[in-house]
């Protein structure tokens, strides 16, 4: 009792007052168990591919490659946060509409992977296009510049559609 004779209400419990974070993925380690854990883990591992092959064609057109290292390697880092997350449990104790971050990651990610893949597929299709380099016609892309950026759109397309797939899975948790 105070001193005016009213009783002071207690303060408000924050674990009441606040709602949990929406996930139905689950947390830990059994975020492997399910699809959506799987096309994580192969974004991350095609994805990677795409990096170090583009990085190992020693980028001839960085106009049209420059993008699609970003785009692999900006992918790459937040696919492995992403996946970070679920693994900790972290998405437990941060209160967010996790199934809404998913849709709209995969969903920007698809679209950026999307236009990376066109770009390597650009920059493959132009390697007999000659350049004059000192006197002398040679090919944009060697055979071995070449058959390497060949397995690069390839694994780029691979990736867009572990990126398409993860996209869908993650629409049908956020609208149901």
């Amino acid at each position: 009792m105070s001193a005016g004779g009213a009783s002071v209400p207690p303060p408000p419990n924050p674990a009441v007052s606040f709602p949990g974070p929406r996930v139905t993925l689950p947390a830990g380690p059994d975020i492997l168990r399910t699809y959506s854990g799987a096309f994580v883990c192969l974004e991350i591992l095609f994805g990677g591919l795409v990096w170090i092959l583009v990085a190992s064609s020693n980028v001839p057109l960085p106009l049209l490659q420059g993008w699609v290292m970003f785009v692999s390697v900006t992918a790459f880092f937040f696919s492995l946060l992403f996946l970070g997350m679920f693994l900790s449990g972290m998405v437990t104790q941060i209160n967010a509409n996790w199934n809404f971050l998913d849709f709209a990651y995969h969903f920007t990610v698809f679209v950026f992977y999307f236009g990376a893949f066109l770009l390597e597929a650009a920059a493959t299709s132009l390697h007999d296009l000659h350049c004059n380099t000192t006197m002398t016609l040679q090919p944009l892309l060697n055979d071995n510049q070449y058959n390497i950026n060949v397995a690069a759109t390839i694994f780029a397309f691979v990736t867009t559609a572990c990126y398409g797939c993860s996209l869908g899975l993650a629409l049908r948790r956020w609208r149901p």
